[in-house]
C-alpha cells in the first residue's frame, strides 16, 4: 500500500538513490545512479546544454527542449556542483518533489461530527447528491447552465494525482485520447507499482485528490451523484502528481508544456511547491547548492507557465492553505521539509515565490466557507489573490448546529479505491459505518456506481474557478482553427472573470480573529483593500451566472 502523507510529514528521502562518499576521495564510487533534475542557463540551446550536462558527468534520460528542463542520472557525487558551476546551466538538484497536494486541512479533522452532513445548502436538485453542493448555489452554477453548461470542445486539464474516469460522473466527460500521464510511480513515496511499467493507465488515480478536483469542474449533469460547474466541457487527466501527493519539476513542467502544444483551455493546479515553502533566487540563510536547486525550480516552472499561457491555455492555481498573506510571508522555519533539518529562514517577498500560484500568467483562488467568510486555512494577499471561490470550511457556523460538520465541505467525485483505504467503505463497495455522513455511494439504474467524499482547501476553491473559466471559454471561445475544439485567448477569459466576480468587501473588523473556532493568534487575518479589490476576496466571488451573460 502506498504511504500516505499529510502536510508537515517529515520525510526522509533525497532521492531515487543514497550515494556513499569514500573518506579521502573527490568521487563517489560508481554504484548509486541519482537522478537530478536539470535547468538550462536563457539562451542555452538544446545541443549546447546536453553538452554541459554530458561534461559534468551526466547522462540525459529524457527532456523538455521547449523550457530547457531535462532528466539526467548520474553516478558523479560531484555531479550537482559541477553542472551549478557551467555556464550554460541554471544548476542540478537531485530529483525531489517540488509540490505536494496537501490532505492534512483536507481531511476530516479529529472531532468532526456527521450532523450536518444531509445537505441542505445546495441548490435545486438536478442530480441525486447535488443539494449538498452549497459551493454550486454560491457562484450561481445552477443558473448559469440554464444558459452555458459548457461545450465538448472545451477541454479542461486537471493537473493532479490522476481521474478516476470509473466514475460514471466523470465517464461520461473524460476525454481520454488526450489525457496522459507523466508521473510514473516510485516505489520509495507511492508503495508497489499497481502494474508492471510502473505508468499507471489513463482514467485512474491512487491518491484521489485529481478525481475530486475533477467533479467539482465537470461532473456530468447525468441523474446519477453531483453535477460539475461546466458539466458539459471535456476533462482531460494530466497525471503530473506521484500517487502519494507530491510532484516533481519535470512532469509538472511537461505537463504544461503538452497542455499548450495540445491546446487544452484550461488547467487546474491544486497543489503547491515543496521541499522549500517559498523557492527564493538567493536567500541568505541557504547555502549555494540549495540556492541553485531553488532557481532552478523558480526558472523551469516560469517558462512552463510562460509557455502554456502563450499557446492560448488559461491557468489556475490554489493559493495555500497555510493561513498567511502571501505579500507578507512568515519566516519560514519548516523547510526543507525533508532531506535535511528545517532551518529559519526569512522569506524576502521580493526575491522568494510559493508556485505554481505566484508565477507567471496564474489566477490564484483563496477558499470561502458557506457563510462567505474567508476560510481560515486560506491564504490571502493583495499582491497574490485573483478570485475567491468556495473551498469548504468545517468551523465556519460557529454557534449554529452546522459548525464542524461535514456539510460545510466540498462534496465531489472520489475513488472507490482510496475509500477502502480510508476506512469509510468496505470490500463489497458499501459504506462503512465509519463512513455514514462522510462517504457516499450512488449508482445508475444499470449498476454502475460512483463514489463521493468531502474535503476542504484552496484545492477544492481553485477547480469551482476552474469551471467558472471553461464556462467563459464555451460561451464566448471561437473555433481553433489549427488544432480544432475553442480557444479564447488566456487574458480575455481573466478580464471577464474579474468583470463579472460578485464583489465582497473587508469584514468589519478588518482584522478577523479565528479565536472561538479554536485557532491561535498567528491564524489572525488583515484583510486589506476596497470592496472593488481586496486581499481576502480579490476581484470578488467567482459568478458563473454573471460570467456567461445571465443578469
Amino acid at each position: 500500500m502506498r504511504r500516505r502523507l499529510t502536510v508537515g510529514a517529515v520525510v526522509t528521502l533525497t532521492g531515487l538513490a543514497f550515494l556513499t562518499t569514500v573518506p579521502g576521495s573527490a568521487q563517489a564510487e560508481p554504484t548509486a545512479v541519482t537522478d537530478y533534475t536539470v535547468v538550462a542557463a536563457d539562451g542555452v540551446s538544446a545541443t549546447d546544454a546536453t553538452a554541459a550536462i554530458k561534461a559534468a558527468g551526466g547522462t540525459v534520460v529524457s527532456g523538455n527542449d521547449a523550457v530547457g528542463v531535462y532528466r539526467v542520472t548520474s553516478t558523479d557525487a560531484k555531479f550537482e556542483s559541477k553542472a551549478t558551476a557551467s555556464a550554460e546551466l541554471i544548476g542540478a538538484s537531485e530529483r525531489k518533489a517540488i509540490g505536494y497536494s496537501p490532505n492534512g486541512v483536507e481531511k476530516v479533522e479529529k472531532g468532526l461530527t456527521s450532523k450536518g452532513g444531509k445537505g441542505g445548502h445546495g441548490p435545486a436538485k438536478a442530480d441525486p447528491l447535488d443539494d449538498k453542493l452549497w459551493g454550486l448555489s454560491m457562484i450561481k452554477a445552477d443558473k448559469a447552465r440554464k444558459i452555458e453548461k459548457g461545450d465538448k470542445a472545451v477541454t479542461v486539464g486537471v493537473l493532479d494525482t490522476g481521474l478516476d474516469a470509473s466514475n460514471p460522473d466523470l465517464a461520461a466527460n473524460f476525454n481520454r485520447r488526450l489525457s496522459k500521464n507523466f508521473a510514473p510511480d516510485i516505489v520509495d513515496i507511492d508503495g508497489p507499482c499497481e502494474v508492471a511499467s510502473c505508468l499507471d493507465p489513463a482514467g485512474t488515480d491512487d491518491g484521489g485528490h485529481g478525481t475530486h478536483v475533477a467533479g467539482t469542474i465537470g461532473a456530468a449533469l447525468n441523474g446519477v451523484g453531483v453535477s460539475g460547474v461546466a458539466p458539459d466541457v471535456s476533462l482531460v487527466e494530466l497525471k503530473g502528481g506521484q500517487d502519494s501527493g507530491y510532484f516533481f519539476l519535470d512532469p509538472v513542467v511537461n505537463a504544461l508544456t503538452y497542455a499548450g502544444d495540445k491546446g487544452i483551455d484550461v488547467v487546474n493546479m491544486s497543489f503547491y511547491v515543496d521541499p522549500w515553502l517559498y523557492n527564493c533566487t538567493a536567500n541568505p540563510a541557504d547555502n549555494p547548492e540549495q540556492q541553485a536547486e531553488q532557481k532552478a525550480i523558480i526558472t523551469g516552472m516560469k517558462r512552463a507557465l510562460n509557455y502554456a499561457h502563450a499557446r492560448g491555455v488559461t491557468m489556475f492555481g490554489a493559493l495555500g492553505n497555510n493561513h498567511e498573506d502571501l505579500g507578507k510571508p512568515r519566516t519560514d522555519v519548516s523547510s526543507p521539509d525533508y532531506g535535511g533539518d528545517p532551518y529559519s529562514r526569512p522569506i524576502d517577498n521580493s526575491s522568494c515565490w510559493d508556485l505554481p500560484v505566484e508565477g507567471p500568467h496564474v489566477i490564484g483562488v483563496s477558499a470561502v466557507g458557506p457563510s462567505t467568510r474567508k476560510a481560515d486555512y486560506s491564504n490571502y494577499g493583495l499582491e497574490q489573490i485573483s478570485v475567491a471561490a468556495p473551498g469548504g470550511f468545517a468551523r465556519d457556523g460557529f454557534g449554529t448546529d452546522t459548525y464542524n460538520t461535514p456539510g460545510n465541505r466540498i462534496l465531489s467525485t472520489y475513488p472507490l479505491k482510496v475509500l477502502q483505504e480510508e476506512g469509510l467503505a468496505d470490500e463489497a463497495g458499501n459504506i462503512t459505518a465509519a463512513g455514514e455522513g462522510l462517504a457516499f455511494k450512488d449508482c445508475t439504474k444499470v449498476g454502475k456506481c460512483g463514489y463521493y467524499t468531502y474535503l476542504q482547501g484552496t484545492s477544492m476553491a481553485t477547480p469551482h474557478a476552474a469551471g467558472v473559466g471553461a464556462l467563459i471559454v464555451s460561451r464566448y471561445g471561437v473555433p481553433d482553427l489549427r488544432r480544432g475544439g475553442k480557444t479564447l485567448a488566456p487574458d480575455l477569459v481573466e478580464q471577464i472573470l474579474y468583470r463579472t466576480a460578485a464583489e465582497h468587501e473587508c469584514p468589519t473588523p478588518r482584522l478577523v480573529s479565528y479565536a472561538q473556532e479554536g485557532r491561535s493568534a498567528e491564524w489572525d487575518a488583515l484583510c486589506e483593500g476596497g470592496r472593488n479589490f481586496n486581499g481576502f476576496y480579490g476581484y470578488g466571488i467567482v459568478d458563473a451566472y454573471a460570467a456567461v451573460g445571465g443578469r
